[in-house]
């Protein structure tokens, strides 16, 4: 896609120099943004070289202080931003502060990066960084993104728990490369006919006595879209009124749970 700019989001098992560097470097170069060490070793860019000057060049200029440091130093710069769709809460507003550095190895080539540190004003979350390879994009911008992911985060481990994904009992590798994408497309079809459903009224919330959630989840839109279909396809109503008989609401509840709630 050399037409569109790319940007990955990772988590910070993929945060290493090397693998970061690499991918920099590519013909049509991949914006990648990750969790970031707090104590990880930022360096100044290195100083124009002197004609004059003898022995190898420098890779970076002077040590500068860790995250960690700058997170309790009085004199850090913090900026008051509003996040949408913080991790379910909706709107938030968080504490950012950002600069550009080298992060740097011996005997692995400087890198380059921006970094974002992330403030919790009303001290509910840890403090925590990000990196992005992109040395121009806003840290609005950056955090936005990686807010992203949770969603991803949330819609794979739906299908995990609801539709069976990684839980295949196919040995060839083609059955399971077949399989995993349909499930993950009935996610999508399901989270449609549901949503088209919660534009009409809500979508219905089970509860239990040990958790209580203010808003439906997955389960409940699987349930609703099973109910629909078996409503439509089997369960009729009879055209002799005479058949027809009234069921017990509590009889007809637990039914229900039973049916349209089972993984």
């Amino acid at each position: 896609m050399p037409g569109r700019k790319l940007v990955v989001v990772m988590d910070s098992s993929f945060a290493a120099i090397d693998f970061l560097g690499r991918v920099t470097q590519l013909a049509h170069p991949i914006t990648l943004i990750a969790r970031f060490r707090m104590d990880a070793a930022l360096y100044a860019p290195a100083p124009r070289r002197k004609p004059s000057s003898l022995g190898r060049p420098r890779k970076v200029g002077k040590r500068l202080p860790t995250l960690e440091q700058r997170l309790i130093d009085p004199r850090t710069c913090w900026k008051r931003v509003l996040i949408p769709n913080w991790y379910g809460e909706g709107r938030r507003r968080v504490d950012i502060s950002t600069a550009t550095a080298v992060w740097y190895h011996k005997g692995i080539p400087p890198l380059p990066i921006r970094w974002v540190l992330i403030r919790d004003p009303k001290g509910r979350f840890k403090s925590q960084a990000l990196l992005c390879t992109d040395l121009n994009e806003k840290p609005e911008q950056i955090l936005k993104w990686f807010v992203m992911r949770w969603q991803t985060e949330v819609t794979f481990h739906e299908v995990r728990d609801h539709l069976g994904v990684e839980t295949q009992r196919q040995w060839s590798d083609w059955a399971i490369a077949r399989t995993t994408p349909s499930l993950l497309g009935l996610f999508s079809l399901v989270t449609l006919l549901a949503n088209t459903h919660a534009q009409k009224g809500k979508i219905p919330i089970r509860q239990d006595a040990w958790y209580s959630k203010p808003l439906s989840t997955f389960s409940d839109a699987l349930a609703l879209v099973r109910q629909t279909v078996w409503q439509h396809r089997y369960l009729q109503l009879s055209q002799v009124r005479s058949h027809i008989q009234k069921q017990q609401l509590d009889l007809l509840n637990y039914l229900n749970n039973t049916a349209f709630y089972t993984p």
